[in-house]
């Protein structure tokens, strides 16, 4: 089971037996405590065997259709002394006689006996013996693999769903399960298989399930890449315990963490979004294909601000004096890799005109259960879909908050706040409606990988075996997230699209293309085709799937299409302008030191991308003298200009050894440090020794908060 890799350059396993067991939802308590730079706390698993039948049993039928309205209301079923909702904190610090749902004909069965017949003790190593198979090979016992890698497994164990108060209704089946285990898979079957519409109480039993005793600890094993789980005498997925619990801490080194400052100064963490996703932050399903959804409580000290990729707008919760806790959660199943986590001491931004805490109340947004009754309209699996509900199809704007360091409020005040309203509205005009209810934007710290995005995705990664484990094809190569041709060649693949078909056949396409694949995994195949099949055949212009992967995606260099269409840009007049310009600063440069008034150059404003496309012609000119690249920096104010411009002024700098500016190459590198591993590179070819020193004094200040693919890459070029 275990893959010798070298982590640094060979290919990205995806270990998950997903073929034979399927997370369906995770809950999750955290506690982040900066001191130690560590997340602590626990994951419960929700599981459905692929085996098993998928139709919902009688039991499910009733539960939620004639006492549906009962059943399936926003909280408990009758009030109680500690009400569950979905909104609310629970924390592993509290009891679980804490959490009661008093339901018709409920009664207490927390404290039961729990016959269990795995009495060994999970030392945490269990002999090979046991690990080696994860499907029904004749006598060994089955083995859950879960993706998992830089973190500290400290208990397994199966959790006593049936000890939660009100489960009965999930066992009302003609034939009642009697066998302890039997019953227990049978109550997470129903729970897991619920119907859209019960979503809020669905949260609510998954919170209290996750606060179950346990009954039975379960014999584990790590390898680099991978928790094995076994339960001694089960061989099938479908025997296998349906709700897990796993105690685990993560490690300080851990690569789907960054422990950092922001750009104040304080100390945050955030997840990381490449190269081995949330193995390192929690023990999950890599592949896709598992989609799940999740429910998450982090506590952190009371001066942090937790943010989640959840549908909810958490306010924090105190639990003892000096800490709060944040609840997050998804209804809409995901890949485990979209789950992300930010805990800083962020400020949030609100507009003077119109406060985003009047747009952010629960009852904005929530799905109504009304909406969630015709699952058959959608092609996903069943989820409470916005694309079912009137109300949101018409919502251009949708509840946002802001957060960032204290010290970039100002520059957010004045401009972000004021795009991000347009943008939502854009984004909807051409794409309908909203896929989340809500939005949460971060001004991430400056040593976020940006060009580090790249995640799993539904494509050939290599060999699939027939328990469900796959690789990524060099996922673990630090240079290849610097790789940017696949996104450009994708980027220019789509603008070519649009220019052939025009934007209006080609945007209501793209609208047609979100409302029939939301909510699904798809192929750059499925785009392609469904983009051919719904457009007049006179607009084709022999267009093909085949001719499109084939020039754009198969073959290496610029593709030939692009390569026309760059010819007739060059005549287009924002690039005439630029053209014009660039003529004006190579005749500047070329006179002498020493001119008359009359022969000054006057120089046309430019838009950003216009100075994009002006700095890279002059990287063409073999010389530019120090005045030329004075006149530059003050004519357009470059280190005030965004990330792309100052890039290539920088460039311009390092090329022509402009000493007076190694300050904005220095500022970029600390600042800039995802774009800023090309500039070390061409500091270091240079062969100066000023610049050298440049780029190794600042890979000393940034190398500590740097991630791990970048400080690799460039601790190459240096040494």
């Amino acid at each position: 089971m275990d893959v010798k890799l070298d982590p640094s350059r060979d290919d990205l396993p995806l270990m998950a037996n997903t073929s034979h067991i399927l997370v369906k939802h995770y809950v999750l308590d955290l506690d982040v405590d900066f001191e130690s730079q560590v997340i602590e706390g626990t994951v419960v698993l929700f599981f459905k065997s692929r085996n098993r039948l998928k139709k919902q049993s009688t039991s499910t039928r009733e539960m939620c259709g004639s006492e549906s309205n009962e059943a399936c209301r926003v909280s408990s079923p009758e009030p109680c002394s500690s009400p569950v909702t979905t909104t609310g904190t629970f924390s592993s610090d509290m009891g679980w006689n804490d959490f009661v749902i008093c339901g018709k004909g409920g009664k207490d069965t927390a404290g039961k006996d729990c016959h269990h017949d795995n009495r060994e003790q999970a030392s945490g190593v269990s002999s090979s013996k046991h690990c080696c198979g994860t499907g029904n090979h004749g006598s060994e016992d089955f083995v859950l693999v879960l993706d998992c890698c830089d973190l500290s497994v400290l208990k397994v164990e199966e959790v006593d769903v049936a000890a939660v108060p009100g489960v009965e209704k999930f066992t009302r089946s003609p034939q009642l399960m009697v066998v302890p285990e039997e019953l227990r898979n049978q109550i997470v079957h129903e729970l897991v298989t619920l119907p859209a519409y019960c979503w809020r109480e669905q949260l609510d039993y998954y919170a209290l399930c996750s606060q179950a005793p346990g009954c039975g600890e379960l014999l584990f094993d790590t390898d680099t890449w991978s928790l094995q789980i076994r339960k001694s005498g089960v061989q099938t997925a479908t025997d296998f315990p349906h709700a897990i619990r796993i105690r685990y801490r993560t490690k300080p080194q851990g690569r789907s963490v960054m422990w950092t400052s922001d750009q104040s100064g304080r100390p945050c963490v955030y997840t990381m979004g490449s190269p081995i996703n949330n193995r390192a932050l929690f023990p999950c399903q890599e592949p896709p294909v598992a989609m799940s959804t999740w429910q998450a409580t982090a506590q952190a000290a009371a001066s942090f601000v937790v943010l989640m990729s959840g549908e909810n707008s958490a306010r924090p919760a105190q639990l003892q004096e000096g800490c709060l806790s944040w609840h997050y959660y998804v209804t809409m199943p995901m890949p485990a890799s979209t789950f992300t986590i930010a805990v800083g001491s962020w400020a949030e931004m609100k507009l003077d005109t119109c406060p985003s805490s009047n747009l952010e109340t629960e009852s904005s947004f929530s799905p109504s259960e009304a909406d969630f009754r015709y699952a058959d309209v959608c092609g996903h699996t069943e989820y409470p879909c916005r694309f079912q509900s009137a109300s949101a199809a018409t919502q251009a704007i949708i509840p946002y908050r802001v957060f960032a360091p204290e010290s970039l409020k100002g520059a957010c005040q004045e401009t972000l706040l004021q795009l991000i309203p347009l943008c939502l509205s854009a984004a909807h005009s051409v794409l309908g409606t909203h896929p989340f209810s809500r939005l949460d934007l971060l001004i991430v710290p400056a040593n976020f990988p940006s060009l580090g995005m790249a995640r799993p995705n539904k494509e050939r990664t290599g060999h699939v075996s027939d328990s469900g484990s796959s690789v990524i094809r060099h996922g673990l190569n630090p240079e290849k997230v610097f790789m940017q041709v696949h996104y450009l060649k994708g980027y220019f693949l789509l603008r070519f699209l649009a220019r052939r078909l025009g934007d209006g056949t080609y945007f209501t396409f793209l609208r047609r293309f979100v409302h029939t694949f939301h909510g699904q995994l798809i192929l750059s195949q499925d785009f392609l085709q469904m983009l051919l099949e719904n457009i007049p055949e006179e607009r084709r212009l022999e267009l093909s799937v085949e001719n499109i992967l084939r020039d754009w995606l198969e073959s290496s260099g610029i593709p030939q299409p692009l390569r026309s269409e760059r010819r007739a840009r060059a005549e287009c007049g924002l690039a005439r302008q630029v053209s014009a310009e660039v003529a004006k600063w190579i005749r500047a440069n070329r006179r002498p030191r020493k001119r008359k008034r009359r022969e000054a150059e006057v120089f046309e404003e430019l838009l950003p991308d216009q100075l994009v496309l002006l700095l890279e012609h002059l990287l063409e000119q073999k010389t530019l003298n120090p005045r030329t690249l004075q006149s530059l920096e003050k004519t357009y104010l470059l280190p005030q200009q965004d990330a792309e411009v100052r890039h290539r002024w920088c460039e311009l700098i390092v090329k022509h050894k402009y000493a007076k500016a190694y300050r904005d190459v220095e500022r970029f590198l600390l600042e800039d440090q995802a774009m800023g591993v090309y500039l070390y590179g061409e500091l270091m070819v240079s062969e100066d020794p000023s610049q050298q020193q440049v780029a190794r004094r600042c890979f000393e200040l940034t190398k500590e908060q740097m991630d791990r693919s970048s400080a690799e890459l460039v601790a190459e070029m240096l040494f």
